[in-house]
């Protein structure tokens, strides 16, 4: 294999690796959610963005500059994304960024095989489809998970919320028990500190 073509498989490699690290930080680290002013003008930055960008094309010519569009549209793409999944907060709005990495990664990669031909030209697109199908399933199981940790806090808290009402009712019977010790305005003086305390006023 000549040197020209390891090097375009690695740039390729590296136009779909470049992303796919960068997205991991991104949408790893929106946890606080992002506030409506701040996302619309997340979006107008990144409509401005593609503008310049896809501007900077015009005096390419060729496949160079499908390559360049390729980049533009999907660096607007992943912009667009991420900061919808900042602004929801949700973890499918955080796999869909992901998958608009991976999926940029992959029209990026796909221009730059158009410059390969034959059998290298082949390998070049299935290994560009390989990492899109790897993006799009980490994407998934990394959104299946979150959402399992999601619905397993849910649960525990409702568990823990069971518990406590039902701690508290025992404790509440055991209190006016105690109470049937008692006679008179000292029994119904009891009983209804047992009801404050347990708050069954």
């Amino acid at each position: 294999m000549s040197k020209l073509l390891i090097a375009l498989f690695a740039a390729a490699g590296l136009a779909i690796a470049g992303p796919a690290a960068s997205q991991v930080a991104s949408t790893k680290n929106a946890m606080t959610p992002m506030s409506k002013d701040s996302y619309t003008l997340a979006k107008t930055n990144a409509e401005a963005q593609y503008k310049l960008d896809k501007e900077a094309c015009s005096s390419m010519s060729g496949n160079a500059k499908d390559i360049c569009v390729a980049e533009a549209k999907g660096k607007d793409s992943i912009a667009n994304a991420e900061a919808t999944a900042a602004f929801e907060n949700t973890p499918k709005a955080r796999s869909e960024a992901r998958v608009a990495h991976a999926q940029a990664g992959y029209d990026v990669a796909i221009e730059k095989c158009d410059d390969l031909a034959g059998n290298p030209k082949d390998v070049c697109v299935k290994e560009a489809k390989a990492e899109l199908v790897k993006g799009k399933g980490n994407a998934k199981v990394e959104q299946v998970t979150a959402e399992t940790r999601q619905d397993a806090a849910t649960k525990q808290a409702d568990a823990r919320k069971d518990a406590s009402t039902e701690k508290r009712d025992a404790d509440y019977k055991v209190a006016v028990e105690k109470c049937d010790a008692l006679a008179g305005a000292a029994k119904d003086s009891c009983v209804g500190n047992a009801k404050t305390q347990y708050g069954k006023s």
